[in-house]
């Protein structure tokens, strides 16, 4: 699973990743204390979402998410996504699948919410109702290889920019995964870079770039 806090918390004195790595941390103790059922991702991070509401330790903050489960049993991939964060399914270097992002409008993703008590009704909070689901069949015949991808938005929007590392021909999976995390890092912090999310945000309006 992946999240992603919205950084907007900051401007009110909270950090943004404290919503998104409790959630994660609260599905993955779920998930190790074998409290889901592997074809239902969505129960998981609804159980998740709501520990962390009934937790008595306040908590503020927003977050999009996304959860894939990969069941070995029935060779199908389960996913649960709400907001901008997603996943990709790529198959001898080409992308054959990806998660459709859920956005408001520009630079607002769906997310989970939890806002102070004189805040709720105006802090922007989306139902557990509106997360996506996906049961995918995995290749079932001899493919070069296949691999999943899960990020956060930004990641995605520059995936073609990634095409060259998405190949077999490295030793290891956790190299390739460092080679695009690199390539990513890199591209963020060059500040003349025409990046999606600049481009996007020329669309509407506004003068962008990095």
């Amino acid at each position: 699973g992946v999240a992603d806090g919205v950084g907007g918390w900051r401007d009110y004195g909270v950090d943004p990743s404290q919503f998104s790595g409790t959630l994660m941390r609260t599905c993955e103790r779920l998930v190790k204390e074998g409290r889901f059922v592997p074809s239902n991702p969505v129960g998981i991070l609804t159980a998740g979402y709501c520990e962390l509401l009934q937790n008595k330790v306040p908590l503020l903050g927003s977050s999009t998410a996304c959860i894939v489960v990969l069941d070995r049993t029935s060779h199908r991939l389960h996913t649960a996504n709400l907001g901008d964060s997603g996943f990709l399914v790529v198959r001898g270097g080409e992308v054959v699948h990806r998660s459709d992002e859920q956005q408001h409008y520009f630079n607002t993703p769906f997310q989970l919410s939890i806002a102070p008590p004189e805040a709720e009704g105006v802090v922007l909070s989306d139902s557990i109702l509106y997360l996506t689901k996906t049961h995918k069949k995995l290749f079932g015949g001899t493919p070069s290889w296949e691999m999943r991808v899960l990020g956060k938005d930004n990641l995605f929007t520059e995936i073609s920019c990634f095409k060259d590392r998405l190949n077999s021909n490295y030793e290891s999976i956790q190299q390739t995964a460092r080679s695009i995390a690199e390539q990513a890092h890199e591209l963020a912090y060059d500040p003349t870079y025409m990046s999606p999310f600049a481009q996007f945000a020329c669309d509407n309006g506004l003068n962008v770039r990095g």
